[in-house]
């Protein structure tokens, strides 16, 4: 017996046409970000700092200061944990104390400062550990930059490690403002003569 339809029969079949068309476009879902910065914007990224730096998001480079916290550009009385100094855009004036993800950190080591937890003095700013993390980077994703100074690529490794530490995975090109008080004590650990500030990707 033959079971086929003829051409007849197929045209009065009703069979739904289906589209198969996706209409997801990139980054659809992805949450919009707010951001308030200075003419730079030094925060700092768990993949990227001083060495891969790109420009803000303004057409020339900058961006309005809210002028509800251009205040804390004057002074450190945003500081709680009394270790933080002035810093160059409002982003970076940031306490550790107003970073709840450091929270348990600090109530676990009774400090009131995250720079003074053992596990932040061993991650990042034990020479030893960032020469490590050095070869590390260098397997994964090559040479630094050959001009950049030993500190500065040790500095980068400390931000990152503190990241990775504190956020553990970020995923790329998300980046967080780490407080006035851990950049300034990387950069007492690792001084250099001028600073790159950290701005937003392309």
């Amino acid at each position: 017996m033959d079971y086929r339809f003829t051409d007849d029969e197929r045209e009065q079949e009703d069979i739904p046409e289906v589209n198969l068309v996706i209409s997801v476009q990139p980054y659809m879902y992805e949450p919009v970000v707010q951001r308030i910065t200075g003419s730079e914007s030094h925060e700092l990224d768990v993949n990227d700092e001083e060495s891969n730096s790109s420009t803000s998001d303004g057409e020339d480079g900058s961006e309005e200061i809210n002028l509800s916290t251009a205040w804390r550009l004057q002074n450190t009385s945003w500081c709680k944990c009394e270790n933080c100094s002035l810093m160059p855009t409002v982003q970076e004036s940031k306490c550790c104390q107003e970073t709840n993800i450091v929270d348990g950190k600090l109530e676990e080591a009774a400090i009131t400062c995250i720079t003074h937890h053992e596990g932040f003095v061993a991650n990042c700013l034990n020479i030893y550990v960032l020469e490590t993390s050095y070869y590390e980077y260098l397997q994964e994703n090559g040479p630094f930059d050959p001009n950049q100074m030993i500190h500065e690529n040790y500095r980068y490794l400390a931000y990152r490690r503190f990241t990775r530490w504190i956020y553990h995975v970020l995923g790329k090109h998300r980046r967080v403002v780490l407080p006035s008080c851990i950049v300034g004590k990387i950069r007492e650990q690792f001084p250099a003569e001028q600073y790159t500030g950290f701005k937003y990707p392309k």
